[in-house]
């Protein structure tokens, strides 16, 4: 007697043909969301690095047009309000007064080394202050620091350096403020950075990977220069800041050289208190 077996849907196996299909598919969907992962995340860093980019030229910006507006107010006769360097990436030493503290002389100097004897309070200047001395009747001056100030006996000492010469009496002593600003390509030539420096004191940075600083000045005549041949003519200064990424970015190989990524702003400053 023959007795005939059939077999059930469920009881049926896998073959090895559904079982590498399957496989497929799924290294399929897994390649297909492990693509767009890896997409995202590089649109995300490219947005982050834009964005870092972006804010350290604005604040770079900024600071250069903040300063160059004060640039002139309240200096004596002779000292300039800016000096201007073609350095390329381009150079700013801006000048101006600051906080009204003054004082003179009340004797002459002895010696060049003597510390200075104020005819009125001098509480308003501080250790560690560099501040500038001139003579306001033969005119030339210069930029000493102040290492103590003795306010009882209105005493200016600066025991780390020696003036150029012996100041006479009514020579004149203001606090005022000297900021010079470039871009520093030398020191990590894959991180240039803006630098800002006062008098006496180490350059600091201001800003990472600022790659380019360019200035140019628009003459009272209307004329622009690069360097400006009279700096009392000088009615308005071109600005302009360019940022880049902090690392290259292959991709980028047909559309720049050096693979980074790169923003530039500018902007314009009229100066208030030049050529008044």
């Amino acid at each position: 007697m023959v007795t005939c077996k059939h077999k059930t849907n469920s009881q049926l196996g896998t073959s090895l043909l559904e079982v590498l299909i399957a496989l497929l598919i799924m290294g399929v969907v897994t390649a297909s969301i492990f693509q767009l992962y890896v997409t995202q995340h590089k649109n995300y860093m490219t947005q982050d690095d834009i964005t870092n980019i972006q804010q350290n030229v604005r604040a770079s910006i900024d600071e250069l047009g903040r300063q160059i507006r004060m640039a002139g107010y309240d200096l004596p006769l002779g000292v300039a309000p800016l000096a201007a360097a073609n350095t390329n990436p381009d150079t700013i030493t801006i000048t101006y007064r600051k906080g009204g503290c003054d004082t003179y002389l009340a004797a002459p100097m002895p010696l060049p080394s003597s510390e200075l004897k104020c005819a009125i309070d001098v509480s308003c200047f501080y250790d560690g202050e560099w501040v500038y001395i001139f003579d306001p009747d033969s005119g030339g001056g210069e930029w000493f620091e102040i290492t103590h100030v003795q306010t009882g006996s209105n005493h200016l000492q600066h025991n780390t350096m020696t003036l150029s010469r012996a100041y006479d009496e009514d020579a004149i002593v203001l606090a005022m403020t000297q900021v010079k600003f470039f871009v520093d390509t030398t020191t990590d030539p894959d991180h240039p950075n803006l630098i800002v420096q006062l008098p006496g004191q180490s350059p600091q940075v201001y800003a990472e990977n600022i790659s380019d600083l360019q200035f140019r000045y628009r003459m009272k005549n209307g004329t622009v220069q690069d360097v400006p041949t009279l700096v009392d003519n000088v009615r308005e200064v071109l600005i302009s800041v360019t940022g880049r990424s902090n690392t290259p970015d292959i991709d980028l190989a047909e559309v720049v050289a050096d693979q980074y990524r790169h923003r530039t702003f500018s902007t314009s400053v009229y100066l208030r208190n030049v050529g008044l």
